[in-house]
């Protein structure tokens, strides 16, 4: 039986492609306003006490906890969604995701119950983790698994742009609020809007995700009796080289990604000198052409194939690294504004193929499981540690340094990029 023969009708595929969209968004923008309030906000009220580089060092080690949590609920929501089906998983994956933001919302800080604080924090961030874990295979599940022939980036692309649309709203809400109140009231209570207000965005998608069906690829995995018991045992037992490949290959991505958001906000906003509300405002330029190139690049990937596409960008990214300190460390608007342009185009470049080419080694019986732990496995060795190691290098041995290390995860992406070419499945198109 094709593919064709399965598919779902135009109307519910629009409907299964905004599922993906609007519940990766939700997934992100939730995601990023955590990270930007790591820099601006968590330091002076959740880790307060010393000086304000070290404060923030610590917020970013509670930042880091999401990544590693991404693979445990890679591992619990992959399982499900092996075994039980996509739809019923994603909801559960944001249900986890909504619920934690929330709740970060409404904590209290160190000035009213101490260490108890940063605490509670560190387990929200957990939760945070845990729900992205099983979100992002998922949603890209839901589209590749409903594409046709020839399209599978293309549907892939729609939950990978969910990333540009919840960091410019995430962005957009710390500027709207910056405008609205003074610095007092936004640090008293004001950072807690785009948390709390996440509620409206879980329920839209929640309305949305339980409208979908299951996918047509999971439904022959049913008809032919072709579930495994166990998935993640079944993926390391017999698809290790996928996996391992898979990793690798996201890591440009993550380090690209999170150097150019959290990294460049620390830094510019301390170091360089910039004001929270100069600064955002251009970062939030650079997010438009990642979103730009993401379809772009989903278009040249079903063109000219998703292993060449990421190749060359990863290329790219390389010597991307070796002008980042004399775009960024210029310290002039004009250099600043090229390196978030630039780099952010490159992010669209390699995040608009990436779903679907992570998904594809795998067979549908452990997709779900495969695509969400390299993802996530990437997360952890690309973007966890980004944000401190950068701001180390950076203060030790110059933004060269920092330069030089994206170039090496690049390196690293485009030797993996290469192993995963030699691998076919079922999943390729």
């Amino acid at each position: 039986m094709t593919d064709a023969a399965v598919s779902p009708p135009s109307a519910s595929k629009r409907r299964v492609l905004f599922a993906s969209l609007i519940g990766t968004t939700i997934e992100f923008y939730d995601f990023y306003i955590y990270a930007t309030a790591a820099v601006l906000v968590f330091p002076d009220l959740f880790f307060p006490g010393g000086d304000r580089m070290t404060a923030m060092l610590a917020s970013f080690a509670t930042f880091s906890i999401a990544f590693f949590a991404r693979p445990i609920g890679a591992v619990v929501f992959g399982h499900f969604g092996d075994r039980v089906g996509r739809k019923a998983t994603l909801v559960a994956a944001l249900m986890t995701m909504g619920l934690s933001t929330i709740a970060i919302g409404l904590l209290p800080t160190w000035h009213s119950v101490g260490l108890i604080a940063p605490l509670l924090l560190a387990l929200c961030r957990f939760g945070q983790g845990l729900g992205l874990g099983g979100e992002w295979g998922g949603a890209v599940l839901l589209a590749t698994e409903n594409a046709p022939p020839g399209k599978k980036a293309w549907f892939g692309m729609f939950p990978q742009l969910g990333a540009p649309i919840g960091f410019i709203l995430s962005t957009l809400s710390f500027i709207v609020l910056g405008q609205v109140m003074s610095e007092g009231q936004f640090m008293a209570w004001g950072w807690r809007i785009p948390f709390i207000a996440s509620s409206l965005l879980v329920i839209v998608g929640l309305w949305m995700r339980l409208k979908i069906t299951e996918t047509p690829e999971f439904k022959r995995a049913i008809d032919r009796a072709e579930r495994v018991q166990a998935p993640a045992l079944t993926l390391v037992a017999h698809h290790k080289f996928a996996l391992l490949t898979g990793t690798l290959a996201g890591l440009a991505t993550f380090v690209l990604f999170y150097l150019m958001t959290v990294f460049a906000l620390g830094w510019g906003t301390t170091s360089m000198g910039y004001t929270r509300d100069q600064f955002l405002p251009i970062q939030l330029l650079g997010v438009c052409f990642f979103g730009l190139f993401i379809p772009l690049a989903a278009l040249a990937a079903d063109r000219w194939g998703q292993g060449r596409t990421l190749l060359a960008t990863s290329v790219a990214i390389a010597l991307f690294g070796l002008v980042l300190a004399r775009l960024f460390g210029s310290g002039g608007m004009v250099g600043v504004v090229a390196f978030f342009i630039i780099g952010f185009s490159l992010m669209g470049c390699t995040y608009g193929p990436l779903g679907a080419a992570l998904a594809r080694p795998f067979p549908t019986t452990v997709r779900y499981t495969g695509a969400s732990m390299t993802f996530n496995l990437a997360g952890i060795l690309g973007a966890s540690l980004a944000p401190y190691a950068a701001t180390w290098l950076a203060g030790h041995y110059g933004l060269q340094a920092v330069g030089a290390y994206l170039t090496v995860a690049a390196l690293l992406t485009v030797l993996a990029l290469i192993g995963m070419g030699r691998i076919r499945t079922e999943g390729e198109a």
